[in-house]
């Protein structure tokens, strides 16, 4: 039986209700992040992005005047969160499981969408998502670098003046190079590799 409740929230030709305020906001932010994570930049438009979303193109337009607005703001509420690393006991270990999470970031759908925004827009639009990007997600995992770095300190695994920006850098520049030059991903086993001959030889405060 049909109640009236659902009856007045029914459309006679059978849509779906009309979204209104944070909810169409929300459904048209998604489906930008969707068209960015499967055509990329070049290839997502304002009405790919109304009719992934069920909206028409004018209610894209009156919230987002251009399609780098809209980008930056789908960016902006897609970005990840990076949750703390637990404390192994083993800076090696802890070190492991950052960057399985790094790369899990970088392979999810906002991480495609970023990736697909530095690679493919121009110059002028880059400068805008670069400082999206430092903001939210280089410096965060840098400092979860740091983090996992200072309690090998603590332990004695780690030298005292491993903490350093070029030894931040090393792992997010290396994975940056192997998806953006090289155009392949990482398997468990290179990220041990790069951990067991890369990182804890570069950071140990033992002898070789």
């Amino acid at each position: 039986m049909t109640t009236s409740r659902s009856m007045a929230a029914a459309r006679p030709d059978g849509a779906a209700p009309r979204r209104r305020g944070p909810v169409l906001e929300h459904a048209i932010l998604e489906a930008a992040l969707d068209q960015l994570s499967s055509v990329g930049w070049n290839g997502l438009t304002m009405e790919g992005v109304a009719l992934g979303a069920q909206t028409g193109k004018a209610a894209v337009y009156r919230r987002w005047p251009s399609k780098e607005d809209l980008v930056a703001d789908a960016l902006q509420a897609g970005l990840p969160r990076f949750a703390e690393i637990p404390d192994l006991g083993d800076v090696r270990d802890e070190l492991y499981e950052l960057c399985l999470r790094l790369r899990d970031v970088m392979v999810s759908r906002p991480g495609l969408a970023l990736r697909a925004v530095l690679h493919e827009c121009d110059e002028s639009s880059a400068v805008r998502f670069r400082a999206l990007i430092e903001t939210g997600v280089v410096a965060p995992s840098k400092r979860l670098f740091a983090r996992v770095l200072e309690r090998g300190m603590t332990r004695g695994e780690v030298r005292p003046d491993a903490l350093d920006d070029l030894v931040l850098d090393v792992i997010p520049a290396l994975m940056m190079y192997r998806t953006k030059v090289c155009g392949s991903e990482w398997t468990d086993g290179e990220m041990a590799d790069v951990i067991d001959r890369i990182m804890v030889p570069l950071v140990r405060s033992g002898p070789a």
